[in-house]
């Protein structure tokens, strides 16, 4: 018996999620730090919303240069704490600034209401299955997405530093 292949008849569930190409996320991403630059830091970060998620920028140390490095991640709360995918737009390489953070997890986040000094790790077990579960309840496509990666994606919660 010949399986129906028509795409029209196949379920959300059985398609990959639409992603744009590389170079159209890449860009997206230098058009939207030029934003954040030019305008001083007025625009770019949002605070998340139970719609979607919020921006944030990332200041970490360079893990093999020393330097300073930032990005800006979209993250959700979690109590006090904050928490993102480690993802590159989906593509199969870790974020550098998640790279980064292993090997120096002391790290500095700018929010719309101001900075934050902040530890950063993976969740693991119980909290990790909480807020992927979390994620997935705004973004449905959220295991699609993730089945591109070869790895596991990590759940990244960034706690606030003791004494800050």
């Amino acid at each position: 018996m010949a399986q129906n292949r028509n795409p029209r008849t196949m379920t959300q569930t059985t398609r990959r999620p639409f992603l744009p190409p590389r170079w159209f996320i890449r860009a997206a991403w230098a058009v939207h730090r030029a934003i954040y630059r030019l305008s001083g830091g007025r625009r770019g970060l949002r605070p998340p919303t139970q719609a979607t998620y919020g921006l944030m920028q990332i200041h970490t140390i360079g893990r093999r240069s020393g330097a300073e490095r930032t990005a800006i991640l979209g993250y959700f709360e979690d109590g006090p704490n904050l928490f993102t995918l480690a993802m590159n737009g989906w593509g199969e390489p870790e974020p550098a600034w998640w790279l980064n953070l292993q090997a120096h997890p002391d790290a500095t986040i700018d929010l719309p209401d101001g900075s934050r000094e902040i530890r950063a790790r993976a969740a693991t077990g119980d909290e990790r299955a909480r807020l992927w579960a979390e994620m997935r309840r705004r973004e449905p496509n959220l295991d699609g997405y993730a089945e591109r990666r070869h790895r596991e994606t990590a759940v990244v919660v960034f706690e606030s530093r003791p004494g800050s």
